[in-house]
C-alpha cells in the first residue's frame, strides 16, 4: 500500500455508522462477536473521549483519492504487567483488507502514538488464531513477546499473542 494513498483522520461523531459496519460477525469474529447496540454506543462514546481525556486516539482510515472511510485504527493508554502503555487496534472493512492498509494504518498510528511522548511501548494482542492480525503486527515493525492470556472485551479472556514496539529511541 502507498502511504500517500492513505491518512488518518480523528474519529468524530459521523464515524458511528463505520462503527456499525465494523460490528459484524466477521469483523468481530476474533473479539467475542458483535457488541449489541448499548455496548457499541458506549464504545463509540470512548472512541471520541480518547482525545480530550488525553489517554489516546481513535481514527477512521481514509483512502485517496475517493476519500472512502475503510477501517479504524487507534491507540489507547491500559496498565500491562506493571506499567502504563499504549494499545493498539484495527479494523479494515472487509472490501478492503489484502492489501497492506492495515499494515500502512498501523504504521501512521505508532508515529501519531510516538509523537505523544507518553509512554515508551505500544502494544497489540491480536489473538492466536488470527494469522492476518498477527501479519499486520510483523509489517507494521512490532516484535513478538509472545503468547498470552488476555481480557479483551473485558469479562472474555483470549489467547493472544503481545507484540510490541518501541515509541522512543530509548525505551526503559
Amino acid at each position: 500500500m502507498d502511504p500517500s494513498l492513505l491518512r488518518l483522520e480523528p474519529w468524530t461523531d459521523v464515524d458511528l455508522g463505520l462503527l456499525r459496519r465494523i460490528n459484524t460477525p466477521d469483523m468481530r469474529a476474533h473479539v467475542g462477536g458483535p457488541e449489541s447496540e448499548e455496548r457499541m454506543l458506549v464504545r463509540h462514546r470512548r472512541y471520541l473521549d480518547l482525545v480530550p481525556s488525553g489517554i489516546g486516539c481513535m481514527y477512521r482510515i481514509v483512502l485517496e483519492p475517493e476519500g472512502e472511510a475503510v477501517g479504524s485504527v487507534g491507540y489507547a493508554e491500559r496498565d500491562w504487567q506493571g506499567a502504563t502503555v499504549y494499545e493498539m487496534g484495527w479494523n479494515v472493512l472487509p472490501g478492503h483488507q489484502g492489501r497492506g492498509i492495515a499494515a500502512a494504518a498501523a504504521r501512521a498510528a505508532v508515529r501519531a502514538a510516538a509523537r505523544t511522548a507518553r509512554h515508551p511501548w505500544l502494544h497489540a494482542f491480536p489473538s492466536v488464531g488470527h494469522p492476518a492480525s498477527n501479519a499486520v503486527c510483523r509489517k507494521a515493525g512490532f516484535t513478538l513477546l509472545g503468547e498470552t492470556d488476555f481480557e479483551f472485551p473485558p469479562g472474555r479472556r483470549m489467547r493472544s499473542n503481545d507484540w510490541r514496539v518501541a515509541l522512543t529511541a530509548d525505551p526503559a
